[in-house]
């Protein structure tokens, strides 16, 4: 989508929160190029960081909350039949992958709508299954501020940091080279807690049952 790429070149405040509107919802919109470039022209004083993370997380909202509401309202059939349909691939969207968004929701509870935002292939779904769920909505849009501004704030630290070390010429790939090792490590912190709340779960259900 070239147009797309002329505003992930053009980045202010409002392409910021416009692109994390449609990264959150189910358009192909890659959130590392969006926060750590932002970041990087933040670190040389031609945008505030904490805007563009108050920005990103503003339009991350308002995607997951699209997202939704038309689980809320359309229900399941209707979601799956998008995600099967030409558009939803061309949106790389298909039902494997909403389901695996449902099996991570119902498998973690509500705090999966703050873990989701943080795994890839699911942060940007993660949504749908709360709209389906029927998730109260102020609960919802907490935990997908809380989720979204840690990973925001994580994006906006590694553009900063890059500022410090690579020219602009370089900036695409180092962020891919670097993104990729923050997301196996988020995806492992997340594996340790999940599993800590689990053991912690079992453990105080057995107590109670004895």
């Amino acid at each position: 989508m070239s147009w797309i790429t002329s505003l992930l070149n053009n980045l202010n405040y409002g392409t910021i929160f416009f692109l994390m509107m449609l990264e959150s919802t189910v358009i192909p919109v890659p959130s590392e190029l969006v926060v750590s470039p932002a970041a990087y022209h933040a670190a040389g004083g031609n945008l505030n960081m904490w805007l563009v993370i108050l920005f990103a997380t503003l339009g991350a909202d308002l995607g997951a909350t699209i997202n939704y509401v038309v689980a809320y309202y359309v229900g399941r059939p209707v979601i799956y039949r998008f995600a099967n349909s030409r558009l939803g691939h061309l949106c790389l969207l298909n039902q494997q992958k909403v389901e695996k968004s449902e099996k991570y929701f119902y498998d973690h509870g509500m705090v999966a709508t703050i873990t989701g935002r943080l795994i890839p292939g699911i942060r940007h779904l993660i949504s749908i299954p709360a709209g389906l769920a029927k998730m109260h909505y102020g609960k919802f849009l907490l935990y997908t501020t809380l989720g979204a501004g840690v990973w925001n704030i994580i994006l906006a630290a590694l553009g900063w940091y890059l500022y410090t070390i690579v020219p602009e010429d370089q900036l695409h790939d180092k962020i891919v080279e670097y993104g990729d090792h923050i997301k196996y490590a988020i995806i492992a912190i997340v594996v340790i807690v999940a599993a800590y709340y689990g053991i912690r779960y079992i453990i105080k259900k057995n107590r109670k049952s004895s």
